[in-house]
């Protein structure tokens, strides 16, 4: 009996990103989700439990960072891994994330094998 895949919510407001990343996780072997906004991000979060959110720093509505604090505030959330996602990738805005509970953090645009390594990091081993 093989496992359920592992469950990815991507949260990312830019149509070609979000797509380039469904791709990539889905041949890696993930499910995969997303919602365009950060006013979407939480009920989405709470509705799938995804395993793994890809999370942009930069959102319409509600900032990646409000995301991080009320998924990590959330004690049925727990087990729920953050990978955020900045354009910008200072390092102010990564202690910032890791401060509000990000598993991980990576810069945009990405380098497709960190990518995929952080994602394996976090959800150890593929889907």
């Amino acid at each position: 009996m093989g496992e359920a895949p592992k469950t990815i919510l991507v949260v990312e407001d830019e149509d070609n990103i979000a797509l380039a990343l469904e791709h990539l996780m889905r041949r890696e072997g993930y499910a995969l989700k997303r919602v365009a906004s950060g006013a979407e991000a939480m009920p989405a979060i709470a509705r799938d439990h995804p395993d793994l959110v890809l999370l942009d720093v930069m959102l319409p509505e509600v900032s990646g960072y409000e995301i991080c604090q009320s998924v990590r505030l959330d004690p049925a959330l727990a087990d729920v891994k953050i990978l955020m996602m900045t354009a910008r990738g200072n390092a102010m805005e990564r202690r910032k994330g890791l401060a509000l509970g990000a598993d991980g953090f990576i810069s945009k645009p990405f380098d497709v094998a960190d990518l995929k390594a952080e994602v394996k990091r976090l959800l150890g081993g593929g889907g």
